[in-house]
């Protein structure tokens, strides 16, 4: 009895082997590392953003305006709970990713903007947070990249055949991911024209 299980045993692992089934689990748990990465990364964008912040609201004439986008941006992509399923589910991914997106133009407006002021430029921690911000940018977009490459093997595996016939089996599905257009354009610079200067501290209006 106990080499006849034995024997299925091994048939069973071979089955499970030959049909794909190693390798879906294999690049599920890539996926999962890669995702962890990127919400890594956003939650240390998320965290250098009060301090950001703080430190604009010391030059009396920055753009408020600004400013309160920014602030609700981060609200917005700090609402989501962005847990493991979110990438089971592409409407819920959808809207982190447009929340996201929304706090990355956020952001690219306010130091586009800042470098029509002279004092907030030569700010040290402005500086400092803004060097810190645009590594974290570029932390991000290699965190994109490495998950967004983990979902199309990924999805590639489940619609292939026979791997298909296993992910149907198990109720694999295929997993959502940042879109390349998206990508492409919450990396562009706002457009933000300076023709009209701020007014200097104490000018008449």
């Amino acid at each position: 009895m106990r080499k006849l299980l034995a024997s299925l045993g091994v048939l069973l692992a071979l089955a499970l082997n030959g049909c794909g089934y190693n390798s879906l689990q294999s690049s599920d748990e890539q996926i999962k590392a890669s995702w962890s990465e990127v919400l890594n990364q956003y939650q240390r964008r998320a965290d250098l953003v009060p301090n950001l912040v703080s430190t604009v609201k010391g030059e009396a004439k920055f753009e408020q305006d600004t400013l309160t986008k920014v602030v609700d941006a981060r609200a917005r992509a700090t609402s989501i709970q962005a847990t493991p399923e979110l990438v089971n589910d592409p409407a819920a991914f959808q809207r982190f990713q447009q929340a996201q997106g929304q706090l990355s133009g956020a952001l690219s407006r306010l130091l586009v903007v800042a470098e029509n002021y002279p004092n907030l430029k030569a700010n040290q921690a402005f500086r400092d947070l803004q060097a810190q911000l645009e590594g974290t940018e570029n932390r991000i977009t290699v965190a994109r990249n490495r998950y967004i490459k983990a979902v199309q093997e990924y999805n590639v595996t489940v619609r292939s055949f026979p791997t298909n016939l296993t992910a149907m089996a198990f109720g694999m599905k295929q997993k959502a991911n940042f879109t390349v257009e998206n990508e492409k354009e919450i990396s562009k610079p706002p457009a933000v024209s300076f023709d009209a200067a701020p007014a200097a501290p104490g000018a008449a209006k």
